[in-house]
């Protein structure tokens, strides 16, 4: 077993923001992440990686052509901690391009209108190469020898010395590794939810503070994001912005997701509730996408170059089956610590819907994490 003052238990920017400040601080970590990525809900499809591609597999390479399937847009006004780190990591960003009309779909019998576009005020921002930038950047930060992708963590056991962190390889081996840490305090950098529905606690969690861990909702969980890239933005030759709203669907909120200099691309939110997207094949759902698409921009909108689908609802490292049932709203953030038992002081949540500030936004991941590690106990801070 090795010892280690803090165990952070996920990889996405809660996790590497957390990993970071610790780095500042000098305090020994490691940091554990289920996938074979980091990044967690934060993640690019790549234009030259692949083809009509349903998933996708994300890198450390740094590139200019990524198109988020999770969190798009940040807006500097409001959430200005982690416009500074954008800043402070020399990543550039650009306005979300919004000139022009908008298409609006209002039923079924009824052609496409176009109206006058409405802008962001104030306006979403974007960073070049996607999200996964940020994501990038701080990785090349860290100690990458403090952090393990690959490896889920199942059980944690307080002991009255220390908690014991048990993680297995996850890379669907039949014989799997498991792998035992001892910490002083653990970091939860995940959804609340799947915190409480995929890890033991030994002893058990106080009941009241694991129901409302289970209660609340994950962002993004249960969302279905589609993306078709082409040659060029044609959408703007004709005046219009890219955005479009639906009540038809399956796509229900369009926007323009192209590079800030390169590919045309259109992203958009699945109005189709996850149970029935997961009666469909992802062939046929992105059928429906491109014929969408041609109804309100127009024949060039059929042939896209490349198109990625990704269902938030069918990843287990972020949904539970709960989710699939969820109206996708932002959810108050619980308590992110045990305030009574055995647990107390030695276990914080941190991920991003633990924010009270900004809960389920990537600002959130930031504020989550600031709050956590400035809570952390005294005694750590002088290991």
């Amino acid at each position: 077993m090795q010892n280690v003052p803090v165990v952070i238990v996920g990889g996405g920017l809660s996790g590497l923001y957390a990993a970071f400040l610790l780095e500042q601080k000098g305090i020994d970590y490691i940091l554990i992440e289920a996938r074979d990525r980091l990044g967690g809900r934060i993640t690019v499809a790549k234009s030259s990686v692949a083809q009509n591609a349903s998933s996708q597999s994300i890198n450390h390479e740094k590139s200019n052509d990524g198109f988020d399937l999770g969190p798009s847009w940040f807006w500097p006004e409001y959430q200005p901690q982690l416009s500074s780190l954008i800043e402070a990591l020399g990543l550039p960003r650009f306005a979300q391009f919004e000139e022009g009309d908008m298409m609006v779909e209002r039923a079924a019998n009824q052609p496409p209108v176009r109206m006058q576009g409405c802008k962001s005020e104030p306006p979403s921002m974007r960073l070049v190469g996607g999200m996964a930038a940020l994501i990038e950047a701080l990785y090349a930060r860290l100690d990458a020898s403090c952090i393990m992708t690959g490896q889920t963590v199942r059980q944690l056991n307080k002991t009255p010395q220390h908690i014991e962190v048990q993680s297995e390889d996850s890379s669907g081996h039949v014989t799997r590794h498991v792998t035992t840490f001892r910490a002083q305090h653990v970091l939860l950098a995940l959804p609340p939810r799947l915190v409480e529905g995929r890890i033991v606690f030994q002893p058990a969690l106080p009941q009241d503070l694991s129901e409302q861990w289970r209660e609340t909702a994950t962002w993004m969980a249960p969302h279905a994001k589609y993306v078709a890239v082409y040659e060029s933005p044609f959408w703007r030759d004709a005046g219009l912005s890219g955005a479009a709203r639906s009540a038809i669907g399956p796509l229900t909120e369009i926007n323009d997701a192209s590079t800030l200099e390169g590919d045309g691309a259109l992203f958009g939110f699945f109005g189709v509730p996850a149970q029935v997207r997961q009666s469909v094949s992802d062939t046929v759902l992105k059928e429906h996408c491109r014929a969408q698409l041609v109804r309100l921009f127009g024949e060039q909108a059929s042939t896209p170059k490349a198109e990625y689908l990704k269902d938030w609802a069918q990843d287990p490292l972020t949904a539970m089956p709960t989710d699939a049932s969820g109206n996708g709203q932002h959810a108050v953030a619980p308590p992110s610590k045990p305030k009574k038992g055995v647990w107390q002081d030695c276990l914080t949540g941190c991920g991003s819907e633990w924010s009270a500030q900004f809960p389920g936004y990537v600002a959130g991941a930031m504020d989550a994490a600031t709050v956590a590690i400035q809570s952390l106990p005294a005694d750590i801070f002088c290991q």
